[in-house]
């Protein structure tokens, strides 16, 4: 790092307000410019949060016209999850913008320019809130095998406990021969893109059979992604809705495979902490369980069982959204601010429903102002119908619960009476 790039980096990190108070210099040249641009992009790469980005833009014109125009936004989110370099642009939804590469004013280019730096710098802050589920985990896709289905299905690994509703609650795979034969256990999670922290596993110990053995795996390793046939997945792919526990579609697509975890013979929830957190785009999350330790005595194969799978982390806001191209490894980002400003609303409407997630498409994002229209109403109906009844009784609470499409005539007839 020379000399120039050392003093302004030191001026950036902890002398901002000083900046802002002394640039634009005099001269009409303020530090950017006297640096150059090659030295200058080199000193903003050293930024690590959004806070310094959004101080380094209100400098002045000139210096947000720089951030946004050198993609600073977009490369911080690449310093912070390198999952974001597989975004080749980024777009607020129900904007106009040139994909094509056809000619554009400056006027329009720019405008393109700031709507990708306003969703880069959003995304970067996103990105660094901290873990807020104790488990991202929507519903079991498949495992790769089972040995009585669905009796040890993938399902029952959602259940905390080894024991539910009076019975084992816990997957086991099929018995093997060979203790180097592996098993996956793939999931949904609760949105589809999604900042995985870790993943917890219980392995199952087996305390009906003698000598309480536990059917835990040599190592773990962690794969995150999306089906390369489809970005979203249909209610038949799911687990206890197939004939057989097999996946119905094997063609996945990881963005992000971990570093193998080993894993201990304990009967524990153990933790497997990733590297550092991973934007999964995809919504896909699958744990492969790497060799097996334990054999059944009754038949003398190996198997590996599993009582709870758990994954910590945070479903991005429902504000964003993402498009493949052409089953390459490449992506849009889509983002509506509309949704981002419902807050934490959006945030329960993506995890909340299955059904809209299932659908996909643009129907999901067109059905959402229906939902939050319903939400509201049910909300007015309610604190209407608490404030009524305390004053007139509980008659006017029966009268609120009458269906829409009931007779208005009906209606009249309860208040006379």
């Amino acid at each position: 790092m020379s000399w120039m790039e050392f003093t302004c980096l030191e001026v950036l990190q902890g002398k901002m307000d000083l900046v802002i108070e002394n640039l634009p210099l005099e001269n009409g040249n303020d530090l950017l410019q006297q640096i150059g641009a090659d030295n200058a992009r080199s000193v903003l790469q050293y930024l690590e949060t959004p806070a310094d980005l959004a101080r380094i833009s209100a400098v002045s014109r000139f210096w947000r016209h720089f951030v946004a125009e050198n993609q600073c936004s977009r490369g911080l989110c690449i310093k912070l999850f390198p999952e974001v370099s597989r975004f080749v642009c980024a777009f607020e939804i129900g904007q106009q913008v040139n994909f094509e590469g056809a000619s554009l004013s400056k006027v329009t280019e720019w405008k393109n320019i700031e709507r990708e730096h306003r969703v880069y710098t959003q995304l970067a802050r996103d990105l660094m809130e901290p873990a807020t589920e104790n488990n991202c985990i929507q519903h079991p896709i498949s495992a790769s095998s089972t040995d009585i289905f669905p009796d040890e299905s993938i399902m029952y690994t959602l259940h905390p406990s080894a024991i539910e509703d009076d019975r084992p609650s816990y997957w086991s795979s099929q018995g093997e021969s060979n203790s180097d034969v592996p098993e996956t256990l793939t999931y949904r999670l609760s949105s589809r893109l999604c900042v995985v922290h870790e993943v917890k596993i219980h392995p199952f110990q087996a305390y009906f059979q003698m000598g309480l053995p536990i059917y835990s795996a040599k190592a773990v390793r962690i794969r995150l992604g999306r089906t390369r046939s489809s970005t979203l997945l249909t209610s038949g792919m799911l687990d206890g809705m197939m004939s057989a526990d097999r996946s119905a579609s094997e063609d996945y697509v990881w963005t992000y495979i971990s570093p193998e975890f080993p894993m201990q013979q304990e009967d524990k929830l153990q933790t497997f902490r990733l590297p550092k957190p991973v934007l999964c785009i995809g919504g896909i999350l699958q744990i492969e369980l790497l060799g097996r330790v334990q054999r059944q005595e009754m038949d003398g194969l190996y198997y590996i069982c599993v009582c709870h799978a758990r994954v910590v982390g945070r479903p991005l806001p429902a504000a964003y959204d993402f498009e493949a191209l052409d089953q390459e490894e490449k992506y849009i980002l889509k983002y509506s601010d509309r949704l981002e400003c419902c807050g934490s609303l959006s945030e329960d409407l993506s995890r909340g429903s299955s059904e809209e997630y299932e659908a996909g498409g643009s129907s999901g994002w067109l059905s959402l102002s229906e939902r939050i229209r319903r939400i509201r109403a049910g909300r007015v109906l309610l604190w209407n119908q608490s404030i009524l009844k305390a004053l007139l009784g509980n008659i006017v609470a029966a009268i609120l619960m009458i269906p829409d499409d009931e007779d208005s005539d009906g209606d009249d007839d309860i208040l006379r009476d």
